[in-house]
């Protein structure tokens, strides 16, 4: 009689051992009793199920990375691009995200991957190029829109790289060169236009005062007398150059006296 009433409590004990299940902080549990849901979800913490009754199956919370290999897609107009990006999405609903889908991340990446084929190749190669932000928005909203019903939600979808043809890249490089070039051209001719407005105001101040010529002769042979290794031949109108300094400077005194 002792040796069947140990039996039966160590068949307790097993059974009991058999029933336990341990549900993590970012999990919850969704159990099936008989193959018909059972109750509510189970949180984190110790919990005890029937044995041979009852499954329990865990599902995690956290936010998944989902990448998405490149894919060769072609754009509006007509230009094929490789295009690679990464999903970040969540269960939301433990529940929907085991009995709507049989598997909810397969699932979510071959949406994933159709989607961003769809909405780049809706797109023309500038729009994919500059309008990355919008694109992403556009495919997230696709995502939120297709998934919700798994109980899945799309945080972030990012278009991560992005490779032309190299004839393109040597195209796009031409341009980018050639943009630049008219670029500087145009700086250049403004920098002109500046250049010749100071000479022409300048070419006035000379025809008003015919010394200031002469005065800046002098100053450039001074500039060129800086250097040592320089030999400076005087041309014959240097002379009419001093001569008229010296009468400038006769002139000058002449007047400051009288005053």
């Amino acid at each position: 009689m002792a040796f069947a009433i140990f039996i039966i409590i160590i068949i307790l004990v097993l059974f009991l051992i058999t029933g336990v299940r341990v549900v993590n902080q970012y999990q919850r549990g969704v159990v099936f009793r008989l193959g018909k849901l059972s109750g509510k979800v189970k949180e984190p913490g110790l919990k005890l199920i029937i044995p041979l009754v009852d499954r329990m199956d865990r599902v995690s919370l956290r936010i998944v990375t989902l990448p998405v290999d490149s894919q060769q897609i072609i754009t509006k107009d007509n230009v094929s691009i490789d295009v690679a990006a990464v999903a970040y999405y969540q269960v939301q609903d433990p529940t929907k995200s085991i009995v709507a889908i049989e598997n909810v991340g397969d699932a979510t990446y071959q949406i994933a991957q159709t989607t961003v084929r769809n909405v780049v190749g809706r797109s023309s190669l500038d729009e994919v190029l500059s309008q990355t932000s919008k694109i992403n928005e556009s495919i997230k909203a696709i995502l939120d829109k297709t998934i919700a019903e798994w109980g899945i939600y799309v945080s972030a979808v990012e278009l991560k790289d992005i490779k032309l043809p190299e004839s393109m890249q040597s195209a796009m490089s031409a341009e980018a060169q050639a943009e630049r070039e008219k670029r500087a051209k145009i700086i250049a001719a403004e920098g002109e236009a500046l250049s010749a407005a100071k000479l022409a105001e300048a070419a006035d101040v000379i025809a008003k005062h015919p010394i200031a010529l002469q005065l800046r002769n002098l100053q450039v042979l001074t500039e060129i007398s800086s250097d040592k290794n320089s030999t400076i031949i005087f041309p014959a109108q240097f002379m009419d150059t001093v001569q008229s300094v010296k009468n400038f400077m006769s002139k000058e005194q002449t007047e400051s006296q009288i005053h």
